[in-house]
């Protein structure tokens, strides 16, 4: 069979492979598209299997929330780059697994990569293989949490593709449990009561403060005063609902949900790149190598 310009193009459409690419899988198929098609799967999951080991801290949080507010899932998905991360295809890719995750209520990434694309007999890894061959740069799903609300509703939020916040509250008020989504995203607690602090956390900022304290030379009653008012603060600070309210700061978030007769049940916040540790490029020296090499 013969290779021409619009079987390339159409196995280009397919695969999601570059031209080059598609034409040299023609040619060794002898125009044969599904032999071509196959060789190009084979190719783009050795060229994955390549850059697994390239570090991803770039990427996009997306979330899919049902029509009710009663479903919702958020995911993480990694580029290599920020240039990526803005590309209408990895877009594209993100909003499709959202919408599997939901569809799916895959509750991690293993079973969001397992789900088939609807539509097709492709597995959503299948997908983000071919997108990597057609990109160039390692993806992977990082993380996926899927969240249903069992007597009210969840509330969600987006701040530019880099944080996103699930938050399920215990009564039918999307209007508050947008807000909350919000404030979660903008200061980050780590638990949603003073209650939830865990005594290990507790112990290490009070050993902290001791620590600071025996350096002031106030006496020792002054002192214990002085942690303890400090603790109450520090517990208040990494709480949800011990945080001052980030659209109205006379108030508490635990004011807020008590005016609203409701509560926090659970929040989930996503933010890109957190925990991965990235490699630290220096730029200038890498011209200045290359300078002194040419």
């Amino acid at each position: 069979m013969s290779v021409t310009a619009e079987k390339v193009k159409t196995l280009r459409e397919r695969s999601g492979g570059g031209m080059l690419d598609c034409k040299k899988a023609l040619q060794e198929a002898n125009g044969d598209m599904e032999k071509a098609f196959e060789l190009m799967r084979t190719w783009g999951t050795a060229k994955a299997a390549k850059k697994a080991d390239r570090i991803a801290a770039e990427g996009l949080i997306v979330a899919q929330v049902s029509a009710d507010h009663k479903q919702a899932v958020i995911i993480e998905i990694n580029c290599e780059t920020d240039f990526v991360a803005r590309d209408t295809h990895f877009i594209h890719f993100c909003e499709k697994l959202a919408q599997t995750a939901l569809k799916n209520q895959a509750n991690s990434a293993v079973q969001l990569l397992m789900a088939s694309d609807e539509g097709s007999a492709e597995t959503i890894d299948t997908l983000r293989q071919q997108l990597i061959m057609k990109i160039g740069e390692n993806i992977n799903v990082r993380r996926c949490q899927y969240v249903s609300a069992k007597q009210g509703v969840i509330g969600h939020y987006i701040h530019s593709g880099r944080i996103g916040v699930l938050v399920e509250l215990g009564a039918d008020n999307l209007s508050v449990a947008k807000d909350i989504a919000m404030h979660i995203a903008a200061n980050n607690p780590e638990c949603i009561s003073a209650e939830d602090v865990s005594q290990p956390r507790k112990d290490a900022e009070k050993a902290i403060l001791i620590a600071q304290a025996e350096t002031s030379g106030k006496p020792k009653d002054i002192i214990e005063k002085m942690i303890l008012g400090r603790l109450q603060k520090f517990v208040a600070e990494i709480s949800l609902y011990g945080q001052p309210f980030v659209k109205n700061a006379d108030i508490t978030v635990g004011q807020l949900v008590k005016e609203a007769k409701t509560s926090v049940i659970s929040f989930v916040r996503y933010e890109v790149g957190e925990g991965i540790e990235k490699k630290q490029e220096d730029f200038a020296k890498e011209v200045m190598a290359q300078v002194k090499g040419g």
